[in-house]
């Protein structure tokens, strides 16, 4: 039983990003418990707990990347055996939250799906959600339970500040990343710029515009995800034939899909900088990748949540 600032409390970690869930556990200074996931055979997941958990305060780590429903279910499935073990709180820590792009109706008689997970996660029991940069604010208001939603801004930022570069300018990838670049140019001392682009079908995207001055400039374009690379690869070419000098992509989840790695690495983009929400295998990693780790941010607001203490000075 771990002992921490006077509860009882427990970390599990289940399988889509194990090595960020030690870290993090390794910062607290709790080890993790133990938690055996296992596949009948005809797929369906089984879980055990072989360790009490009754009136524990309960952090689980999973983001919901590929494959996202394997993810999903083994995370509800173990939020239901938490809930039926007597747990006394249920914190679930989604570093990514998959389906989180789902989150409205863009065409008639489509789903709002990351409704209906953040529905499916409060029914299995959670009573507290941790997540990192959702793709949109407004997630948070689906759940009915405290959620946090903490930012990869400040450690991004220091990053980038220790490259000590000039005539920066700080790029959003579209007009729906406007406020988020803007905290980034804000701590940078820099302008920022805009790229108007158009969706023609789903991950594919064609630059139209650039709204603000790149010429001669260093560029950072910043986003939340970067998936298949084709928008950031778009908006790096689109920059060069501009002017720009050096372009940068940063980003909190490499969700990396399909040819990501190879359209990244043949494009101008001289570094790719993002953290470690999702787990990269090694045949995702490439030279111009730089993976920044999350660990001591999500422990230290685990410990603040623990001690009922605030977490917004986290953000600074």
């Amino acid at each position: 039983m771990a002992i921490f600032h006077g509860s009882k409390v427990k970390i599990f970690a289940l399988s889509s990003n194990k090595k960020l869930a030690q870290a993090i556990a390794d910062y607290i200074g709790i080890p993790l418990s133990s938690c055996d996931v296992s596949r009948f055979a005809d797929g369906e997941i089984s879980i055990d707990i072989p360790e009490t958990v009754r009136g524990h305060k309960v952090f689980v780590i999973q983001s919901t990347n590929e494959p996202v429903n394997e993810h999903l279910m083994e995370l509800l499935i173990m939020m239901d055996a938490l809930k039926r073990a007597s747990a006394r709180e249920i914190n679930v820590v989604i570093p990514y939250y998959g389906y989180s792009r789902q989150d409205r109706k863009a065409k008639s008689r489509q789903p709002i799906s990351a409704k209906l997970v953040a529905d499916l996660l409060q029914v299995a029991g959670a009573t507290r959600v941790i997540s990192m940069d959702l793709h949109a604010a407004q997630l948070q208001g689906f759940f009915n339970i405290p959620i946090d939603n903490f930012r990869s801004l400040p450690i991004i930022a220091k990053y980038m500040k220790e490259k000590e570069l000039t005539d920066l300018v700080v790029v959003s990838p579209d007009h729906g990343g406007v406020a988020r670049s803007r905290m980034l140019a804000d701590v940078m001392g820099a302008p920022i710029a805009i790229i108007d682009k158009t969706r023609p079908e789903p991950n594919v995207a064609e630059v139209m515009n650039i709204i603000g001055r790149v010429r001669g400039k260093n560029c950072i374009i910043y986003d939340d995800i970067i998936d298949t690379g084709g928008s950031v690869v778009a908006a790096a070419n689109a920059l060069k034939e501009a002017g720009a000098k050096d372009v940068y992509a940063c980003c909190t989840h490499p969700v990396m899909s399909g040819d990501a790695m190879n359209r990244i690495t043949n494009s101008p983009i001289s570094e790719m900088v993002c953290t470690d929400t999702i787990l990269l295998p090694e045949s995702k990693r490439f030279p111009k990748l730089v993976q920044l780790s999350v660990a001591g941010l999500l422990g230290q607001g685990i410990i603040n949540i623990i001690d009922d203490q605030g977490i917004s000075s986290l953000f600074q």
